[in-house]
């Protein structure tokens, strides 16, 4: 099972990033095979934020646009919403402390507590995984 963050994500959608062609190739290779495809809702929030922002993105969505976008993904049967278990606070917190984890590594260390907790793989381009130990990483853009 692959927990996919939102950067993979968004360079699908990013035509002018250099790492738009191998994420589109890896992202329809996702959507065409049985590998189940999970997201949190924090990467669902983190697209819909992010391509809908004008300074963010190069030529951002509309929010209508975007939110087909995330009902195309869901309406696929390998992919569905990870929801945290009643370890995730337990799991969570661990990896906050071990990692040393403040401000903007926060959400990192929820979806590294959801991968953690279902036994995925985190699909991710973010090198600051790397910090919480006991988690399966893949960036799919090298």
């Amino acid at each position: 099972m692959y927990l996919v963050d939102a950067n993979i994500i968004l360079y699908v959608y990013d035509s002018i990033s250099p790492f738009h062609k191998v994420a589109c190739h890896w992202w329809e290779d996702c959507l065409s095979n049985d590998r189940q495809i999970r997201l949190a809702w924090s990467t669902v929030l983190a697209f819909l934020r992010i391509s809908t922002h004008p300074r963010l993105l190069h030529k951002p969505f509309l929010i209508a646009d975007a939110a087909k976008h995330v009902e195309s993904w869901f309406a696929r049967p390998m992919v569905d919403y990870l929801h945290p278990t009643n370890r995730h606070w337990q799991i969570f917190k661990k990896l906050i402390q071990d990692g040393q984890a403040n401000g903007n590594l926060i959400p990192d260390a929820h979806l590294a507590a959801l991968a953690i907790e279902h036994g995925a793989i985190l699909c991710t381009c973010d090198r600051d995984f790397s910090r919480f130990d006991g988690m399966q990483v893949l960036n799919p853009l090298i």
